[in-house]
C-alpha cells in the first residue's frame, strides 16, 4: 500500500514537524523524498515530499512555488523569523502541504525517518524502521504515553508522535539528537535503571523529576534470551498511563525483538517476511517444522487460532474499513498476542487478523484477551472489531484447521457478539453448512407447502416451521407465533391435507424442517447469524 502523508507525519510528528496548511489533505499518496536547493536547477518531483533547505521564511517562497509546479506533494521548510503568513498563504495558492521543521533539527535525520517510512523500494539501513515506527505509534495509544525505542546504546529507533501532548525535556532533546543527551543518561545510570533494565523483561518504573525536567516514565528491556537488543521506554503524557500499561510494555518488547533480531542478523527484509511464513503455515503452504525453527518454537506443542476483522459500521464488508487498517490492527493484536503467550505469532492474511497462540487453551483467559483487543480497538477508532477462536489443535501442523474453524466462527457469529469460540457456535455452523448442501435436494411437501403459501399469501409454512422449532410443543409454538394453540393445530392438519406433510414420522420430520428452515432464512437475506432459531414473522392471528 503506498505511503501517505499522514503516515509519513505519523512518524515524524512533534517534536520535529508541524503541518502548517495541507490544500489536499493528509491521505495524499508520497512517492519519496527529495532535498532541493534554491541554487538548484528546476527538476520534476512527483508525488515527492521536497525538504527545502537554505531558504527560510520569504526566501522560500519561490523555491516552494517552484517545487509545487513540478509535482511535489509537500515542501518541508524551516521558519525564518518572524511571520510565515506569506509561506503559509503560498503553499495554499500553490495546492502544495507546508511542514515547518524546527530549527534545531537536522535535515539528514528527518531524510532518514522519511525515508524510514515510505515503502519506495529505498529502505534504509535499518530495515524494519518502518515497523518499530508502527510499533512506537501503536503502543503510545495503548498505554497513554509517548514512546520511543531505542538500542542499547540509547540512540533512537523510532518514537511515536506527540500530537497534543508536550514531550518533557529528556524526550525531546532524545529525538532531535537521535540519542539520549549524556546528562541525562548519566543521572538514570546512576538510579540503576540501566542495570534493572538489562537483568529481564520487568518493567522498570521512574518517577517525575521536574527539576531535571524528566516527566514520569515505565521501561522496558527488550531481549532475545539472555542478551539486550534495547529499550522501549513510555513517557507519561498530560494523562495518567492506561490501566494496562505495564502488561502492554512486556508484549511489545517481545515484538520489537523480532524486529531487531531480523535487523541484527539480516536474514529477511523484516517483519513482512516473518508474517508471509506465518500467513503460509496458516494456509497450509509452510510446514509446522520450518515454522517452529525460524521463531524457536516446540511444532507439538497445542496451539490455537484467533481471527480478528474490523468492520466500520454493522453490516458493512470488511474492506470498507476506514480508520482502522489492517496493519493497524496487526500491531494491536502482536502486542496483546505476545504479552499473552512469549511464542505468539502474528499476521495478515486480507483483511483479518491471526493470532497463533501457542499453549493457550480455549478458555477464559483467552477469550478476555480477544476481548481487550476488540475493546481497545473500538475505543481508538470507532470500529467494530470481532474475535472468532478457532479449535484447540495438537500442533502447529493443526493451525490451518484451528484457522478455519476460526473463519467459521466470524462468519456465523451473532449480531451482538464481539468475541465467540468455536465451542460456542459449532452447532449452528454445522447447521449453516448441512442447509447449504440442501440446494441440490428437493422435499415435495416442503416445496408443496411453500407454494401453497406463495400462491394463497397463506401462513401454514410459518406454522409449521414454529411447530418443528419448538419440538412439537403446540403450546410453545402458538404462544410464539401469538395465535391460540387450537389455531395452530388447525394450520398443522392443513399444512398436512394440502401438502402431504407427514408429521407423525421422525424422518419426515426432519427432512421438513431443514427444507423449511432453509427456505425462512433466505427470505430473511442469508444464513443465520443470531443464537436462536429464525422464526419466520408471524401472521396476523386469526
Amino acid at each position: 500500500m503506498e505511503p501517505t502523508l499522514a503516515r509519513v507525519l505519523a512518524a515524524l510528528g512533534s517534536p520535529l514537524v508541524d503541518v502548517r496548511v495541507a490544500p489536499a489533505g493528509l491521505d495524499a499518496p508520497v512517492t519519496g523524498v527529495a532535498i532541493l536547493d534554491p541554487d538548484d536547477d528546476p527538476a520534476d518531483h512527483p508525488g515527492r515530499l521536497v525538504l527545502l533547505i537554505g531558504a527560510r521564511g520569504h526566501d522560500a517562497v519561490r523555491p516552494l512555488r517552484a517545487a509545487a509546479r513540478h509535482g511535489a506533494v509537500a515542501v518541508a521548510v524551516k521558519p525564518g523569523p518572524g511571520s510565515d503568513d506569506e509561506l503559509v498563504a503560498a503553499a495554499a495558492d500553490a495546492g502544495v502541504a507546508l511542514l515547518a521543521v524546527r530549527t534545531d533539527a537536522r535535515w539528514d535525520q528527518v531524510e532518514s525517518l522519511v525515508h524510514g517510512v515510505l515503502d519506495d523500494g529505498t529502505p534504509p539501513a535499518d530495515g524494519d524502521a518502518g515497523d518499530l515506527y508502527s510499533l512506537a505509534q501503536t503502543v503510545g495509544l495503548l498505554t497513554g504515553g509517548l514512546v520511543s525505542i531505542e538500542d542499547t546504546a540509547s540512540r533512537v529507533l523510532a518514537y511515536s508522535r506527540s500530537d497534543a501532548t508536550a514531550p518533557d525535556e529528556l524526550r525531546r532533546l532524545s529525538i532531535l539528537g537521535w540519542q539520549g543527551p549524556a546528562d541525562y543518561l548519566a543521572t538514570l545510570r546512576g538510579w540503576g535503571v540501566f542495570d534493572r533494565l538489562r537483568t529481564g523483561e520487568d518493567v522498570v518504573r521512574v518517577d517525575e523529576h521536574a527539576e531535571l525536567g524528566i516527566r514520569r516514565r515505565l521501561a522496558v528491556g527488550i531481549h532475545a534470551g539472555q542478551r539486550q537488543l534495547g529499550t522501549i521506554w513510555v513517557q507519561e503524557g498530560a494523562t495518567p498511563f492506561a490501566e494496562r500499561a505495564e502488561s502492554v510494555l512486556v508484549g511489545a518488547a517481545r515484538v520489537a525483538a523480532g524486529h531487531l533480531v531480523r535487523r541484527r542478523s539480516q536474514q529477511s527484509p523484516g517483519a513482512r517476511w516473518s508474517r508471509d511464513v506465518v500467513a503460509g503455515l496458516l494456509d497450509g503452504r509452510v510446514g509446522a517444522d520450518l515454522v517452529a525453527a525460524t521463531f524457536g518454537l516446540d511444532p507439538d506443542e497445542p496451539a490455537v487460532v484467533v481471527a480478528f476483522a474490523a468492520s466500520s459500521e454493522p453490516g458493512k464488508a470488511e474492506p470498507g474499513v476506514a480508520e482502522l487498517g489492517v496493519a493497524e490492527l496487526t500491531e494491536v493484536v502482536a502486542v496483546h498476542a505476545a504479552t499473552f503467550r512469549r511464542g505468539a505469532l502474528t499476521a495478515p492474511v486480507g483483511t483479518r487478523v491471526y493470532a497463533v497462540l501457542p499453549a493457550a487453551g480455549t478458555g477464559r483467559a483467552l477469550t478476555a484477551m480477544c476481548a481487550e483487543v476488540v475493546a481497545i480497538a473500538g475505543r481508538r477508532a470507532g470500529a467494530r472489531v470481532r474475535a472468532g477462536i478457532g479449535s484447540g489443535v495438537g500442533g502447529l501442523a493443526g493451525v490451518p484447521d484451528s484457522r478455519v474453524d476460526a473463519d467459521r466462527v466470524l462468519d456465523a457469529m451473532p449480531p451482538g457478539a464481539d468475541v465467540a469460540a468455536i465451542g460456542d457456535l459449532r452447532a449452528e455452523i454445522l447447521l449453516d453448512e448441512t442447509l447449504a448442501r440442501l440446494a441440490d435436494l428437493h422435499d415435495p411437501g416442503a416445496a408443496a407447502l411453500l407454494a401453497h403459501d406463495a400462491e394463497h399469501g397463506g401462513d401454514l409454512a410459518p406454522s409449521v416451521l414454529s411447530y418443528l422449532d419448538a419440538l412439537g410443543d403446540v403450546r410453545t409454538a402458538a404462544a410464539r407465533l401469538t395465535v391460540h394453540p387450537n389455531t395452530l393445530r388447525y394450520r398443522l392438519r392443513r399444512a398436512s391435507a394440502v401438502a402431504g406433510l407427514r408429521l407423525d414420522d421422525p424422518s419426515a420430520r426432519l427432512v421438513h424442517h431443514l427444507h423449511l428452515l432453509r427456505a425462512a432464512r433466505e427470505v430473511t437475506a442469508g444464513p443465520r447469524r443470531t443464537g436462536a432459531t429464525p422464526t419466520p414473522p408471524a401472521p396476523a392471528a386469526r
